[in-house]
Order: C-alpha cells, then structure tokens, then sequence
C-alpha cells in the first residue's frame, strides 16, 4: 500500500492543498476513510441552528434522525474538485454517515448549511490558489481544524494505511442513500436567509431605498447602488448577481460563468494589478463601488467610485464601523468595550482609527482559522476581525461566524446606503477614503526562507533576540551614561543561543537609530516594530516556504527608512535578505 509520504507536504496550516498530481485515487479513499473515523469519534452536540433559518430547511433534512451523523460536501470550479467531492460522499456514506450534496459552492456556503446541523461539513476547494492546485477545508463540530488537527489527520492516515482495509471499516448501519439538493435550493436557501440579516438590521430602511416584491410573503428594499462584481470565475460566479441583485438596484458582472482554467488569471483578489478590469469597469459604469471574490468567496476587495483599490486597511477599518454601528443591543449595553481584531501584516494607523471608534483594537497572529477560533472563544466580546488578506468576520450574532466575502460586502453596503442621501451613497465612497490616514506600503511580499543548517536558530528567531536585547538595552542606557555611542554592545545579544551564527556587532549609536525611544516590539507572529513614521513586519508563512515582509509608512521617504531599518537589522544575519528588503517596491 502506499505510504502517502509524497502527500506530507499537503498538510498546512490551514487546509490540505497541494499539486493536482498528489490528489491520487489510493489518497482520495484514504482521506475518505479518515474524515469517516474523525467524524464518528467526534463528541455529538446539538444542533446550532437559528429558528428562522431552520425554518427554511427543505423538509427532508428536517425530519433527518437526531442520532445520525451528517456531515454537507460541496466543491468549486476547479477541475478535478468534483471528483473527489463525490467519492469523499460515497465513502463517508458507506461508512454509515448522511451526507448532504451542496454541489458547486462556496466555502461560507457549506459553513451555513453545515451550521444547520451537526456543524460538519468539507468542501474541495483550494481557494485563491493556481489552476493546477486541489484542496480540502472542513469543520468538524461548527469549527475549523487547527495546525495541530490538520497534521494530527495526517500522522492517522499515516498509521491507518498500515493496516488492513477491514481494519478500516467502520461498524455502523448502511441504511441511508445521499441527499442530492438542487443547487437552486442550496442557494435560495442561503440568500432568503441574508435577506432576514438585512430585514433585521433595517427594518424602517425605506427612505434610501425602492420596495421591490419578490412573492406574496416578502418584500424587502433594494439600495440605489450601481455595483460591479469581479467572480474570477469562482465559486461565487453561481450566486453573486441574484443575491446582490435582491439589494442593489443595478448589479454588472465580470468573469461570471464558472471555470476552472481561469482565465483572467488566479482567482485572487489581492494580487497586484489583478483589479485592472474592475477598476476600468467602475470607471466606464460611472459605478458606486466594485466588490471582487476569491475563488471560493472568502477574501474580498473593494475598489471606489473613481477606479481606485481600497487598502484591505482601510476595508477592514470600514467594516469594523460597520460592525461597532450596527451591534445588537445586548452587546451595545455591555460594560466593556467592544474589541476589533487585525492580523499583524496590518498597518500602523489601525490601533489609533479603532481606538478613535470607541473600541479596543487587539492585534493578533496571522490566520483566519486562527482567528475565528480565538472569536469562539471570546464570549461575544471581539465583535469583528480581519485580516490583510482580504478575510473579514462578524461576530455579533446575525449571521455564521465566519469570513463570507459576499455578506461582508452587503454589510458594508447597506451601511453606506443607510447613511445616504435619496438612496445614493453620500459621501461617496472615495470621499470617506481619502479622509482616512494615507498609507504608503508594499505588498505582503515573499522572501526565500533563508538556509540555515539544522542546529541554528531560524533567520526569524535571531532577529527576535536582537530585537529584544536591542530594545532592553537601549531603555538600560537611557537611564545609564556610562556607555559611549560607539562603544560595541553586542556581545551578549544571543547570549541563550548556541548556534553557528555570528554575533552581529552593533555600537549604541547603531542601536538607538534601529529602534528609536517609542518603537513598539511585537514578536506574537515574527517581529513587527511599530515606529512613529510607520511600521515592518517580517515573519514566516505558515503555508510556504518563505518569509513574508510587509512595510508601510506616513510618506515613501519614510517607508524606506523603514525598510532600511528592517535589512540592517538582517544584514548581520543574512545579507542576500538585507538587499532583498531593500529592493520590495512600494505598492
């Protein structure tokens, strides 16, 4: 039998994603076989479901047995995905396990339905990656695996190969066939379920709107907004313009029919110069706003009414005012102040904007299944998150706790049309942008992880250590003359490291130009010093092999201080990295 040691490097951080070639017929039916036995061992909850959603279930799934373990499978456009969509399905249901079909979906879509039941749930997808990439994401008990799950699944598959396909089966009934739903159904289902956010969230809203009637038992207002939606040819290629078109008055589409070659190119938002077509599209359409999804609907971005890509800062600054605004009473009346959380890539203008909104901005690691983990676990008290790379989720009870692009971007609709004039939104959305703080700054850029042999320290770990010495010393000296600005205090800077790398030598002069008196140190993900002038982040990915850098300053002749700042203090360690921070252009 196969060893699936080739398959290893699958296994990330935050899902399984790799080369098509790796997706093999034998690792496809042992991946089957393990999320059978992960969901069997699984502890049973009840179901987490909102009543008036629940409603809405077709009644097959309604009078589905309490007792039996279901578990929703859905896919994207990519080819190859639906494949192994359906034998993921075959296998689980073999295994006395009912399994829902979603067909063709997003990511938040199978988290909606999965959140109608047990909280289980897989959809094959490998989201804003290349053509020639597969993947799978999944939830087992309404959560997203961990690093630690996710390599755990891999160290069982492992084991569990060894043995005998007997030895695999599951002793459980087959009595149950799969449930095929009308994908027509999968996604009224979920749209008739935002329309109640929204029917929630307004209810009065008639002033900045048109009444639109869609049957005999609703009727709901749509914005005065002229939309432009980029689907890259992804999963929300499907269910973008009728869902948008429930709320926005004129909704145009690009690169909406499903294909897995994509075309227009990876179906990734954030990519430099990926939003060319959107921006001439809003431009030419005299358009209030353009929305662009990653391929499977769980990154966005915004480009404004004159043509112009909004920061993922300033979107996730937006989108927390969203949430602070509209938050329902029981956390408006709470005692503390709400919290929003930034991933650390963000720029250093946030803490002050979030703080300036009444609430308490909480940096974090970067991650959105990190994230949302830590939203679970914070009893209602962080209201919203984001993240550079486009992942933005609402935690105040409306909606599924979890990063949907296209519910983000209805959120942040509908509050500019609340605050509209005759329905138009007023000021625009350029208007709102440029009295934000500017922001000069390079793309989250990729680095090689530099080579460092297997007793040394990481080029991560040592930049750390120089940083927090650098900084305790120089708070010492500052309440200490006795040293001079040239006298070497670097000798006992990796005094607790035993590896090969040389000492960097480094006079005090040297230092205090590094990390001015008021520089902020975060080392939660990497390092990140915070100056006055801007800020540098330098970390390494969690799903490659590579370092990411980030720099951003108040003008471009701050950020390339910062950026000199950040190779000097490379360059003792590395200094094909020092040259390569220096050269990163800003965006």
């Amino acid at each position: 039998m196969p060893s699936f040691a080739t398959q290893q490097s699958l296994f990330r951080a935050y899902d399984i994603r790799g080369s098509h070639q790796h997706f093999t017929t034998d690792f496809i039916e042992a991946m089957a076989h393990a999320f059978a036995h992960l969901y069997h061992a699984s502890p049973r909850h009840p179901i987490q479901c909102d009543l008036k959603n629940r409603a809405l279930m077709p009644n097959v799934i309604q009078n589905t047995d309490s007792e039996q373990i279901i578990v929703v499978i859905g896919y994207d456009v990519r080819c190859g995905s639906d494949t192994i969509a359906q034998k993921l399905a075959t296998i689980l249901t073999q295994c006395g396990i009912q399994v829902i079909q979603l067909g063709l979906i997003t990511t938040p879509m199978m988290v909606f339905w999965a959140e109608q039941h047990h909280g289980h749930g897989i959809v094959v997808t490998a989201s804003h990656s290349a053509k020639d990439i597969l993947g799978i994401k999944w939830l087992v008990n309404h959560q997203s695996p961990s690093s630690e799950d996710i390599q755990t699944l891999y160290q069982e598959l492992a084991i569990r190969n060894t043995l005998s396909k007997s030895s695999n089966a599951i002793d459980a009934p087959i009595n149950n066939k799969q449930i095929n739903l009308p994908i027509e159904q999968v996604g009224r289902v979920y749209t008739d379920a935002i329309v109640q956010v929204f029917k929630q969230l307004y209810p009065y809203n008639n002033q900045a709107s048109i009444t639109h009637t869609t049957d005999s038992r609703q009727t709901f207002s749509k914005l005065y907004l002229v939309v432009v939606i980029d689907c890259m040819h992804g999963a929300t290629s499907n269910i973008a313009q009728h869902l948008f078109e429930r709320f926005c008055q004129d909704v145009i589409m690009l690169n909406d029919i499903p294909n897995g070659h994509f075309p227009t190119g990876n179906p990734d938002p954030t990519e430099p110069h990926r939003l060319k077509q959107l921006q001439q599209s809003v431009v030419t359409h005299q358009a209030d706003i353009g929305i662009a999804f990653d391929g499977d609907g769980d990154r966005l971005m915004i480009v404004d009414n004159n043509g112009k890509v909004v920061t993922p800062d300033h979107l996730l600054y937006l989108l927390a005012q969203v949430a602070l605004t509209e938050r329902p009473n029981f956390l408006t009346d709470s005692q503390l102040p709400s919290q929003i959380l930034f991933d650390i890539k963000c720029c250093h203008h946030l803490p002050k904007l979030i703080t300036e909104l009444g609430a308490t901005a909480v940096m974090s690691k970067t991650g959105s299944s990190l994230i949302r983990r830590r939203l679970q676990q914070s009893n209602n008290q962080i209201i919203f998150a984001g993240e550079l790379s486009g992942h933005f989720i609402f935690n105040d009870g409306y909606f599924i706790l979890y990063d949907d692009a296209m519910y983000a971007a209805l959120r942040l609709l509908h509050w500019l049309g609340h605050t509209a004039n005759n329905g138009k939104i007023s000021p625009n959305l350029a208007t709102i942008i440029h009295g934000l703080p500017v922001i000069v700054s390079t793309a989250d850029h990729y680095l090689p992880l530099p080579e460092t042999a297997l007793t040394d320290c990481s080029i991560v770990e040592r930049l750390i250590r120089l940083c927090l010495y650098l900084q305790q010393l120089i708070k010492a000296t500052s309440l200490n003359s006795t040293h001079t600005e040239h006298q070497p205090i670097i000798d006992c800077a990796v005094s607790e490291c035993t590896c090969s790398a040389k000492r960097p030598y480094i006079t005090l002069q040297q230092a205090q130009y590094l990390l001015p008196v008021g520089t902020k140190l975060s080392c939660i993900d990497g390092v990140r010093l915070d100056f006055s002038h801007g800020f540098g982040v330098l970390r390494q990915s969690n799903t490659s092999h590579n370092l990411t850098a980030r720099f951003a300053g108040d003008s471009i002749e701050d950020l390339k201080d910062i950026q000199a700042k950040f190779a000097a203090l490379c360059h003792p360690f590395d200094e094909d990295l020092a040259a390569q921070i220096i050269a990163i252009l800003p965006e």
